[in-house]
């Protein structure tokens, strides 16, 4: 009886001892999981597509959100005055890779050269100092160029295919996106004085600017509307698709979410596939590969894509040579 006793107690003991034992090996094991911060200037709202593609990009490079691999997500809610302070809460939690977005990227870059950085940047990364060079990065940076602002001219070009009469073309920017804002008037200037195209600055960097923005182009009488590429006016898609409609102005962004929510037309870079691609990289780098010797990507996938229904409602016609050429055409 008392070897009984014993011998029920030696279990007792070391079953308790595994009840301890199980959970701290558990926590191990979660503690050991790569942790990936995620920097970005606008909101979580409209960037859910985006998001799904860089965890696809994870998942290529054999990571999966929850599983092997944590995300720390750090939003602006489009108040880029407080990304230095969202990039060094992200160094200050060690996470292994930090992955960011248009000015979040700058952001990030000042805040370590130790972390790597997977940046998605509608500019030159040469220009910008986040690199040496395209093909060998050189330091802790590198990602993806996604050529947006850069498209302000051909988006110009499409309005006037659209509407041959144009003559004044106003040009939403958002002055609090600097960098964004800067090249896309760059770029549009130039195009529009090779055409004899008057254009018109309006700046928003607010919902209730946006408004305003639309009642002066209104009462201005602009023929069209080119919306600046960066996050904020991502974010705000619902609203412009919403006063491009009231106002009856044929206007062209750069996201196509802009139609999918019923804009008349967008053309630039695949917002989705640079996410995508930014995944890769980020697991890449898990893997051991080093930020300094990975090229940065320069995206080629362009998409042109046209609401054929709000064409029809602003008296328009598409004409033959942009639906050959959109990538989607919205009925």
């Amino acid at each position: 009886m008392q070897f009984d006793q014993l011998k029920r107690r030696e279990f007792i003991t070391l079953l308790g001892g595994a009840a301890v034992t199980w959970p701290l090996a558990a926590r191990a094991q979660q503690t050991a999981m790569p942790v990936v911060g995620y920097l970005n200037p606008a909101t979580p709202e409209g960037f859910s597509d985006y998001l799904r593609a860089l965890r696809q990009g994870l998942k290529e490079s054999g990571y999966v959100e929850g599983e092997n691999l944590a995300i720390e997500y750090r939003w602006a809610e489009n108040a880029p005055e407080r990304l230095p302070l969202l990039a060094a809460d992200l160094v200050r939690r060690q996470v292994k890779v930090i992955v960011a977005f248009g000015p979040a990227s700058m952001a990030a870059a000042a805040a370590t050269t130790t972390i790597p950085i997977v940046f998605g940047v509608p500019e030159d990364p040469v220009r910008l100092g986040l690199v040496a060079s395209l093909a060998r990065p050189g330091g802790n940076a590198t990602g993806v160029n996604f050529f947006s602002a850069e498209l302000a001219a051909k988006r110009l070009e499409f309005l006037r295919e659209f509407v041959p009469t144009v003559k004044r073309v106003a040009v939403l920017l958002n002055p609090a996106e600097s960098t964004i804002a800067a090249a896309n008037l760059r770029d549009v200037e130039a195009a529009a004085g090779a055409v004899a195209v008057q254009i018109r600055i309006l700046n928003a960097s607010t919902i209730a600017e946006i408004d305003t923005a639309f009642a002066t182009l209104a009462s201005e009488r602009s023929d069209a509307l080119l919306i600046s590429s960066g996050p904020f006016f991502l974010n705000r898609v619902v609203q412009i698709a919403h006063l491009a409609t009231r106002y009856a102005i044929p206007a062209i962004g750069s996201p196509r979410a802009y139609p999918q929510v019923g804009g008349l037309m967008s053309y630039g870079t695949s917002f989705t596939d640079a996410h995508r691609q930014a995944g890769v990289y980020v697991g890449r780098i898990l893997k051991g590969a080093k930020p300094a010797d990975l090229p940065v990507v320069q995206s080629s996938k362009f998409d042109l894509v046209i609401n054929a229904s709000t064409a029809r409602m602003l008296g328009l016609t598409v004409p033959d040579k942009l639906l050959v050429a959109a990538d989607e055409v919205i009925e």
